[in-house]
């Protein structure tokens, strides 16, 4: 009779391993293949126009950090690759922190609402995303050019002189950054603070705690596993932002996604291109890695 049943549970185990094998070989082909694809690509030696030739190089690898003078053919430090590593970098922290500052209030305000406005509000907090990401990045610019609706006001206002130079800057792409993700760091939030129960802020409270104690003692524990979801949201999409550095940056203020398009078009240096992506995708991975570990020992921790 044991027997029997092993072998039924054995058959049944093989035989969702095969229905699910379609999904699993379009998933390897979809996702996985070009990602080998880049990872091959990483170690080639680059073509005179473009693609690659079939030589094992480390080049690509190389050129992250690493350019050749074109004088003495020695290596030297790659000042500009550097500095577009540390602008995307900074800005996506600077965003991350800005959407968390403005976020929080936001989800704990939309928390506290009664359940009809409560809908309400999320209804409101998720209209961005049925418009497409182009259109709202140049609502942003039409916003904050120099003939925009908000030098407009300002000047009219009497509060400047002159018109604000803020397109084509680091403060415009982190204006656009900031904008585009913020709801996704509002609704983890939500989903974190919408659990909490309010009972212990009574508590706290009862026990003498100051607001500020009550928020660092008692809140902030709590809604750890949504301010981490939601930092990892915003920062591991800001890190690999193409679309609103090439907006609101104007091609000046470039990001890793920008510099590695680049290498694909103008640059022609394809083993660099896939080089970049994979050392992004190092990265992200190390955030995602982070979150993992995060949300493992809120669970260790009851």
């Amino acid at each position: 009779m044991g027997e029997a049943e092993a072998r039924r549970e054995r058959d049944e185990v093989r035989r969702s391993w095969l229905l699910s094998l379609p999904a699993l070989v379009i998933l390897a082909v979809a996702a996985i293949g070009p990602l080998l694809i880049m990872v091959a690509y990483s170690f080639l030696t680059p073509g005179k126009y473009g693609n690659v030739e079939w030589i094992f190089s480390l080049e690509g690898w190389r050129g992250i950090l690493w350019s050749k003078d074109i004088f003495s053919d020695e290596y030297v430090l790659a000042d500009a690759h550097l500095t577009i590593f540390w602008r995307s970098v900074k800005l996506s922290i600077l965003t991350t922190l800005t959407t968390l500052a403005i976020g929080f209030p936001t989800a704990w305000f939309i928390a506290t609402r009664p359940p009809r406005s409560r809908a309400l509000w999320l209804f409101l907090i998720t209209i961005p995303f049925w418009t497409n990401l182009l259109i709202r990045t140049y609502a942003i610019n039409e916003v904050i050019r120099i003939e925009g609706l908000l030098n407009t006001v300002l000047i009219k206002l009497g509060l400047l002189s002159a018109p604000l130079r803020l397109i084509y800057t680091d403060i415009a792409v982190f204006i656009g950054m900031t904008y585009v993700y913020l709801p996704l760091m509002v609704l983890p939030l939500f989903a974190a603070i919408d659990r909490f129960d309010m009972r212990l802020l009574e508590a706290g409270y009862d026990l003498y705690a100051s607001r500020m104690q009550v928020l660092r003692r008692v809140i902030l524990p709590i809604v750890k596993p949504g301010i981490v979801a939601g930092s990892i949201l915003v920062f591991v999409p800001s890190l690999g932002a193409y679309v609103t550095p090439r907006v609101l940056g104007g091609g000046k203020q470039m990001m890793i996604g920008n510099f590695i398009e680049l290498q694909f078009g103008q640059g022609r240096n394809w083993p660099l291109g896939a080089a970049l992506s994979m050392a992004l995708l190092l990265v992200v991975m190390v955030a995602l890695l982070f979150y993992v570990r995060a949300a493992t020992g809120e669970k260790q921790d009851g």
